[in-house]
């Protein structure tokens, strides 16, 4: 990763740079290269296989969920510094979601897989890159629930969500 890559991701305050200290943020950033989807390309699709993850540089991806008889329905959109997938920590590694470019989109890409072997090396990362995806998936299921609801339920059901 050049310099000026480390320097672009931890210089705005986002998820990524709060989660990862320096260090952590440095070793990570080691195992990605760049990747670029144009607007409209799907990143993945909801129940398929993970093998990487991203961290967005510029652009936006819309997360959805697959909705039986309906188009997907996008639950959230994520911006610059973003994570775009979780499923890659959780056997039996698949996803949970689908991600769609909104706009053209650079990411940092990770393959899954030297990722988990770098965690299984260094406890202190693993566990600071728990606690960040744990973050991130509470708030995605969370922004789904809601996001649902808005679209599927009754109008005045009393949701206290």
């Amino acid at each position: 990763m050049s310099t000026s890559s480390l320097h672009r991701l931890t210089s705005s305050p986002d998820r990524f740079t709060r989660a990862l200290s320096p260090e952590h943020r440095g070793s990570l950033l080691a195992l990605a290269h760049e990747k670029n989807f144009p607007a409209g390309a799907r990143l993945f699709n909801q129940g398929g296989h993970t093998s990487h993850f991203w961290v967005i540089r510029s652009g936006s991806v819309g997360m959805d969920v697959h909705v039986p008889g309906r188009q997907a329905a996008v639950v959230e959109t994520v911006g610059p510094g973003e994570l775009v997938g979780w499923s890659w920590l959780f056997r039996p590694y698949t996803w949970h979601f689908g991600a769609e470019a909104m706009t053209p989109v650079r990411t940092d890409e990770f393959d899954a897989d030297a990722v988990r072997m770098l965690m299984n090396s260094d406890p202190a990362l693993a566990s600071e890159m728990w606690q960040w995806v744990g973050q991130v998936l509470a708030h995605r299921l969370i922004s789904a629930q809601v996001r649902l609801l808005d679209l599927y339920a009754p109008h005045g059901s009393g949701s206290s969500i």
